[in-house]
């Protein structure tokens, strides 16, 4: 049995079914978007956050939670079901929104509220209440759930964070750190803006004073996501439910700049992840086993004392048996259609791009107006002014497979796949790769038409009608596009697709 963990299973084996539902603890799922292990407990420099570090301190902290996919919507769903998303057909962005899960797979919060729970998503004290759910398959926010005529996920939106006879479980989104318009504003309004000069970019990323400011705005919302998360635990105080409520933040995948959101390598999918529960945690611990969003949902349903449904591809956090890898995926992304998997142990990474004739810089609407590096950085690439470890991001085809020594080159920036003195251990990966796809059906490889068109549509109409923003853009400047953005949908995007 792992140390620091056997209160906490004492607890729960020692409840019996037999006590009323409030003695169960609460259960608070605090997801920041677009986040990679980048807070002050993590190590990254310069940002601060005194909320989350304290989370780490009287709890735990995992090291090496990997998602099982490297964008929003398949992780979530993974999340949701307890099970990977390229097994439940979840797998592709914002796809089969009107697709009706099969009977065989149920909700986590329709198995926590059939037991008693009250589910709760959102909160009013975060910025635009955090009620974002975002799963690949037929659903509603709110109201009752049986699969084939209601598919509502949660009992509530936005509610106050209090007892009233049932436990709760509450899921809510800290929005601020996705790509958005008020970058900018939260940057002016911060007491403390995190100095461009004295951040530390990751050796991918060129060094030029577009981008400094760019990853200085990106601290400054996680700064802003650390005061909302005091709000939230302020709640739980001033309500008198802290003590029985286990906190779990987490992110839902890496952050939102070059070889980050979207890609398989450890920016796009290492996410930070803290357990939170003094009444029977172990304080201040480390813990280093793999894990994923699938293990995170056993976990929850553990702490709730729920049956894990036999078909999870994940297990309790507090299990004795550990991981030996996570498989991870890429497939469609809006308008892009590609397919890379991943497979990540505690030392290594292999990659496998299924389709290296799409290259990582394939000119994705949503990242032409959401990612200032990708404008400079590609100008850099063809002046010939970037280092070989920038300049793959923008090389015309990707590498059919790469492998990674995460100890020694966590930047990921040296593809062994050729050394022979990694031939045994790249056989070992590839081997891992091979033994989860013979055992489970993986989706992904099925031919599916991209559908997420809308971001194409909005470059177009950047171009033509403000060709002075675009230019903006290629030089590298984060701009909020409020009143653009809604003059296209008002009067271009709809008018064009009726």
């Amino acid at each position: 049995m792992k140390k620091g963990i056997v209160q906490l299973l004492g607890i729960l084996l020692c409840i019996s079914s037999s006590l009323c539902a409030q003695e169960r603890p609460n259960i608070l799922l605090v997801m920041a978007e677009d986040i990679s292990n980048d807070l002050a407990c993590y190590g990254m420099p310069e940002v601060k956050t005194p909320t989350f570090d304290q989370l780490a301190k009287e709890g735990i902290r995992y090291t090496n939670c990997i998602g099982t996919n490297s964008i929003c919507s398949p992780s979530r769903s993974a999340l949701m079901l307890g099970t990977h998303q390229n097994i439940t057909n979840t797998h592709n962005h914002r796809s089969n929104r009107k697709v009706v899960l099969p009977n065989e797979y149920t909700p986590i919060t329709k198995l926590l509220a059939d037991a008693g729970y009250k589910t709760i998503v959102g909160s009013k004290l975060v910025m635009k209440k955090g009620e974002k759910i975002d799963c690949n398959f037929m659903h509603q926010s709110t109201g009752e759930y049986n699969g084939s005529t209601d598919f509502g996920l949660f009992n509530e939106k936005s509610a106050v964070l209090k007892n009233d006879g049932k436990p709760f479980f509450a899921q809510v989104q800290l929005k601020v750190t996705h790509r958005g318009n008020w970058w900018n504003s939260i940057r002016e309004k911060s007491q403390h803006p995190v100095d461009p000069s004295k951040v530390t970019l990751p050796p991918f990323i060129a060094d030029t004073p577009a981008t400094r400011l760019d990853w200085a705005t990106y601290l400054d919302q996680i700064e802003y996501a650390d005061h909302e998360m005091k709000m939230l635990m302020d709640q739980l105080e001033e309500n008198g439910v802290a003590q029985n409520t286990v906190i779990i933040f987490m992110g839902d995948n890496g952050r939102a700049n070059i070889r980050g959101k979207g890609y398989v390598y450890d920016s796009g999918l290492r996410i930070p992840l803290i357990i939170h529960y003094p009444k029977a945690l172990k304080k201040d611990k480390v813990d280093d086993q793999l894990c994923s969003f699938t293990d995170i949902s056993a976990t929850i349903l553990e702490l709730a004392q729920v049956d894990v449904p036999t078909y999870f591809s994940g297990t309790s956090l507090f299990d004795k048996q550990e991981r030996d890898y996570v498989y991870s995926a890429r497939d469609i992304w809006d308008e892009i259609k590609d397919r890379s998997r991943a497979i990540t142990t505690k030392r290594f990474k292999y990659i496998k791009n299924y389709m290296p004739e799409v290259p990582y810089d394939a000119h994705q609407g949503y990242l032409e107006y959401n990612r200032p590096a990708v404008h400079v950085m590609r100008k850099l690439y063809s002046e010939g002014h970037l280092t070989s470890a920038q300049a793959y991001f923008f090389s015309p085809k990707k590498e059919v497979e790469e492998l990674y020594d995460l100890k020694n080159d966590p930047d990921e920036l040296v593809n062994l796949i050729h050394d022979p003195k990694y031939k045994k251990e790249l056989e070992k990966l590839r081997g891992y790769m091979n033994e989860w796809q013979l055992e489970h059906i993986d989706r992904g490889f099925e031919d599916v038409a991209p559908e997420g068109f809308r971001g194409v549509a909005f470059v177009k109409y950047l171009k033509v009608y403000h060709p002075e923003l675009w230019s903006q853009l290629e030089e590298g400047k984060l701009l909020d596009l409020t009143k653009e953005q809604s003059d296209f949908s008002k009067n271009h995007y709809k008018k064009k697709t009726k």
